[in-house]
């Protein structure tokens, strides 16, 4: 049976993390070393129009210096690769590892219902494979009273 994102959600809980993109990039760097998160999603009147990521964060201290006077929607990465929960756990991690980047949106009907880093994949994969072992020991077990 193929893993799709929305199982991921289902686990890791639908809250969305996000600024408005007038803020400055000191505001956004400081939520998400509050919630201790590698991105955090803007928004501009409502609608979803980008990500800051820890990588953004790297760019704009070479490029720009000071965060407390550049604007977010300034530094934000906009061109972003999106996915929705019916797609499948494979086909994320294809994108993660052939682009190299650790989040991913999930986009559903148009609305923005979540956000997939790979320390989300990672967590969801241990899991099963904790699963799986535990299944196994039984089977050994019982097949072998």
């Amino acid at each position: 049976m193929a893993i799709k994102i929305k199982d991921i959600l289902k686990d890791k809980g639908l809250e969305v993390i996000s600024v408005d993109s007038t803020v400055t990039v000191d505001t956004a760097v400081k939520k998400m070393m509050e919630r201790n998160i590698g991105a955090i999603l803007i928004y501009e009147e409502g609608n979803f129009v980008g990500m800051f990521t820890e990588r953004d964060v790297l760019k704009c201290w070479v490029n720009k210096g000071a965060f407390d006077k550049v604007v977010i929607k300034d530094v934000m990465t906009k061109d972003l690769l999106i996915i929705t929960p019916e797609d499948d756990l494979n086909y994320a991690m294809s994108i993660m590892t052939n682009k190299r980047i650790r989040h991913l949106p999930v986009i559903d009907k148009g609305r923005m219902v979540g956000l997939v880093s790979i320390r989300d994949v990672v967590k969801y994969h241990v899991g099963q494979l904790e699963s799986e072992v535990h299944y196994l020991k039984d089977f050994i077990i019982n097949e072998t009273e």
